[in-house]
């Protein structure tokens, strides 16, 4: 029987390694698909991770049980996540288009036209900066002027880099759809 997110939080907060154990494993799982959306590999993904959970065990006294827990500690790693990636980034792409005029894809025929893995794939191999923008505006819902804040970019980079993200998946997405539509067809010519 799985604990209260209360329950192991209380635990957690009294020093128990049990429940703290018991609290990386209840969240490890998802938290490092969140961190491997933000990363290159596996390895760095692990890396905020881990560092994450530290974040997380240092501050379980300031969550207040307002909102999910799980959220709470969601937007812990894609701090981590931002953090690792000032560290680490080099260049940030000084692009700044104001008013791009974009299409949005579909995310209802994308979802049901290829795998959710290979999905991933294609945004993981976006550059860094565009996989960063397309992360936070995308799957945590944030706004341009919150991405550029937190990335420390002009408003007007945040939307260029989006755009630019959104065009090269878009690319990728019509390739992987011709590459299937072949398949098909030389499936069934067999």
């Amino acid at each position: 029987m799985e604990l209260p997110d209360k329950e192991l939080i209380k635990g957690c907060l009294e020093g128990s390694p049990l429940f703290q154990r018991m609290l990386y494993k209840r969240f490890a799982a998802k938290m490092l698909f969140v961190c491997c959306r933000y990363t290159a590999n596996k390895e760095e993904a692990e890396d905020i991770l881990q560092e994450g959970f530290i974040s997380v065990f240092d501050k379980l006294s300031q969550f207040k049980g307002e909102g999910s827990f799980e959220g709470w500690i969601r937007r812990i790693m894609v701090n981590k996540a931002i953090e690792h990636y000032r560290k680490t980034s080099k260049i940030f792409p000084l692009l700044d288009i104001e008013n791009v005029q974009h299409e949005l894809v579909d995310t209802n025929d994308v979802r049901s036209n290829i795998a959710s893995e290979e999905l991933m794939e294609m945004i993981q191999s976006l550059p860094p900066m565009y996989k960063m923008v397309f992360n936070l505006y995308i799957f945590e819902e944030m706004n341009h002027k919150e991405i550029a804040e937190k990335l420390g970019i002009v408003e007007g980079t945040s939307k260029s880099n989006l755009f630019h993200a959104r065009m090269l998946l878009r690319k990728k997405l019509n390739h992987s759809l011709i590459a299937a539509k072949k398949r098909d067809y030389h499936e069934r010519q067999l």
